[in-house]
């Protein structure tokens, strides 16, 4: 490892565990040499940027402000060997993919598996997030790609293409009072017990948003963060929620749950494929990116 990386690997491992003897452990090294390199890095800054304290190691308030860097730096050079090592190589490497809950769920089981089933030396890995969460890592060159359901966005440096359309609607059971009427309003909306989606979630944005809009208040008594549980809920209870549409459609085909078009709803939302354009695309990206276009063609649920 270059020894300028390897300082900013000290500072970022010294952040997370605090012992000298630690960081030695973690990279190999002799405990001796990391002190070196750490007050070598305080002579070349002029600065403190370590303290001891109660037999650990913390960041100053300078070293802090260095290990925001030493980590957006770690990630880069990560990136760049393994951008490198892959070039053009499609039989081995790895993806990096955040995706939000219902592309996650809905979306994405078949699409990895056909991949995988072309190029099973590729390992692929999945982290579920809220759409919020994703757009962060993706700044912070955490993953590969993401694909999030969201309304549309500017935020450089990360660009965005659509996959699918993602409507949201109005889910309850079959026996629900809300299934005597062919079309909602508002007014019968604020009526009725609503469970509401995490309040991170894009879905909740919406609704808060969509509420506001129309100057209602729900009935809100339940908020949870799993869109089977919120399903699960509605079909036993007598509440309602918003959700999306491409989540309902089994329980719908199955008579389990009814769905309606949110009324008044001047919010859209589709689902994104985003990259940050800073990063370096390697051919096994690439590829994936293509497959995900294809397949998003094929499919009849997309």
């Amino acid at each position: 490892m270059n020894l300028n990386l390897l300082k900013f690997r000290i500072v970022e491992l010294l952040a997370q565990h605090k012992k000298v003897t630690a960081v030695a452990e973690l990279l190999e090294l002799k405990q001796p040499t990391v002190t070196f390199h750490m007050k070598n890095l305080e002579k070349e800054f002029g600065v403190q940027l370590f303290e001891s304290r109660a037999g650990k190691t913390y960041l100053t308030e300078a070293g802090e402000a260095l290990r925001h860097y030493a980590h957006k730096i770690n990630v880069l050079a990560q990136d760049a060997e393994r951008v490198v090592k892959e070039f053009d190589q499609l039989e081995r490497g790895s993806i990096r993919i955040g995706a939000s809950y219902v592309p996650a769920t809905y979306i994405l089981p078949a699409i990895l598996s056909s991949f995988a089933k072309r190029y099973p030396q590729i390992m692929i890995s999945l982290v579920v997030k809220a759409s919020p969460v994703i757009k962060d890592m993706l700044l912070n060159h955490e993953i590969d790609i993401g694909i999030m359901s969201t309304q549309p966005f500017q935020l450089p440096p990360l660009v965005s293409e659509t996959i699918c359309k993602d409507e949201l609607v109005v889910i309850f059971s079959p026996q629900h009072s809300l299934a005597q009427h062919p079309e909602l309003n508002p007014g019968l909306l604020s009526e009725v017990p609503f469970i509401l989606h995490g309040l991170e979630s894009s879905t909740r944005q919406l609704t808060d948003k969509w509420a506001l809009t129309n100057g209602i208040s729900l009935n809100a008594y339940l908020e949870l963060d799993s869109l089977e549980a919120i399903k699960q809920s509605v079909m036993l209870g007598d509440s309602a929620a918003f959700i999306s549409k491409l989540a309902v459609n089994k329980e719908s085909g199955r008579g389990e749950l009814e769905f309606r078009p949110i009324p008044h709803n001047l919010f859209k939302r589709n689902v994104y494929l985003v990259y940050n354009q800073e990063r370096r695309q390697s051919a096994l990206i690439v590829q994936f990116i293509q497959h995900l276009r294809q397949s998003s063609k094929k499919y009849p649920e997309l």
